[in-house]
């Protein structure tokens, strides 16, 4: 199919954008960067929780294949990192409106969450230099995080003008990127010395997992309401209702990689919070999924919101894989292994379509005028 430029834009529909946000002059000069949106950044989270969650889990995955799946997510965030750079100078214009308008805005926790997988990643995998690589990458991602957490309400709230019925899962982009700096903090903190370094880190770890939850029961109620008092997400935004999954899967992670690092202070922690979460997770997956299905025979075609198909399930497939460590039950284990599975083809479903998208231009075609 062809994929439309508007349908596949970060906003993913750009009927909730301002009116400045969707117009430009007409003699604007075609230029690929200039439709680069930071929601690019979701298809190197995508990639990176592959390898991440593959080396989560109790059965064995060949270690060439994650280190290969890795590589190209390293690759592609550092392309990505380069080719956005270059859409500020090039087109800082349309890099302003990208943070005024309140369906793009969110996207900018991506960045954060694109860093702190693939140093994540490089941890779990052991590549040569992966420690120092992974410092590097979490100190920034962690950075980034927490400044979107706060800039990104903020600008929902003075400066965006958001239309009654808008709210989507999009908006807990920026909140949940603290949760995915909480559960990598904890792998970093074993390479830190004992006592206070140790312990900030941990703590640290802790207080984000606080802010991220918290900022995420504050929305997702307003998610809910949207949807019961205005109906379905618009075809292209129906995939967003995975995202909702990523706060719950990456917080059951971040508990149980706390327990892993201090069993006495968050071991029955880790267990008493992500049983009954991994719960709730399962009943949205198992709604998302009935409302992609009817979205797609209404004629959902492909969007780079696809890729919410991918991260946030990685996310229940590393709290599963807790779990099974920290209560022995076969059952987690093999609920790791099968989202592993739906993980997997939903990555090379997105990969394939957005390297189609690519070769042919549509994705990143210049806006209609």
């Amino acid at each position: 199919m062809t994929v439309d430029a508007h349908a596949t834009a970060p906003a993913g529909d750009r009927s909730a954008a301002p009116p400045s946000a969707a117009s430009a002059p007409p003699s604007a000069p075609s230029s690929p960067l200039r439709a680069l949106g930071p929601n690019w950044y979701a298809s190197v989270m995508g990639t990176a929780i592959i390898a991440n969650a593959g080396a989560a889990l109790s059965v064995h995955v060949p270690r060439p294949a994650l280190l290969a799946v890795w590589t190209l997510s390293a690759a592609m965030l550092a392309v990505l990192l380069v080719a956005r750079a270059a859409h500020w100078i090039h087109h800082t214009d349309q890099a302003r409106t990208h943070l005024l308008d309140p369906a793009v805005a969110p996207f900018y926790g991506c960045l954060s969450m694109a860093l702190l997988a693939v140093g994540g990643g490089a941890l779990a995998l052991e590549v040569p230099g992966g420690v120092a690589l992974d410092w590097v990458l979490w100190s920034a991602g962690t950075a980034i995080g927490l400044a979107a957490a706060v800039a990104v309400p903020y600008l929902m709230v003075a400066r965006h003008e958001i239309a009654p019925g808008t709210a989507s899962p999009v908006w807990l982009l920026p909140v949940v990127a603290p949760m995915v700096s909480a559960a990598l903090g904890p792998p970093l903190a074993a390479h830190l010395p004992e006592g206070q370094p140790r312990l900030t880190m941990l703590l640290g770890s802790f207080a984000m997992f606080g802010l991220s939850l918290l900022a995420t029961l504050l929305i997702l109620p307003v998610v809910f309401s949207r949807l019961t008092h205005y109906g379905p997400l618009p075809l292209a935004l129906t995939p967003t209702l995975f995202l909702v999954l990523g706060p719950l899967g990456q917080s059951t992670t971040a508990l149980g990689n706390l327990a892993d690092a201090a069993p006495g202070d968050f071991g029955a922690l880790a267990v008493l919070y992500g049983v009954p979460v991994i719960g709730f997770a399962l009943m949205w997956l198992a709604l998302a999924v009935a409302m992609v299905v009817r979205a797609a025979r209404r004629g959902m075609g492909f969007a780079m919101t696809w890729w919410a198909f991918t991260f946030p399930v990685g996310t229940c497939v590393t709290g599963s894989a807790s779990l099974a460590e920290h209560t022995g039950l076969d059952a987690f284990t093999w609920l790791s292994v099968a989202l592993y599975i739906g993980l997997v083809v939903a990555w090379a479903a997105a990969s394939v379509r957005t390297a189609g998208g690519l070769l042919s231009g549509a994705l990143l075609g210049a806006p209609r005028q």
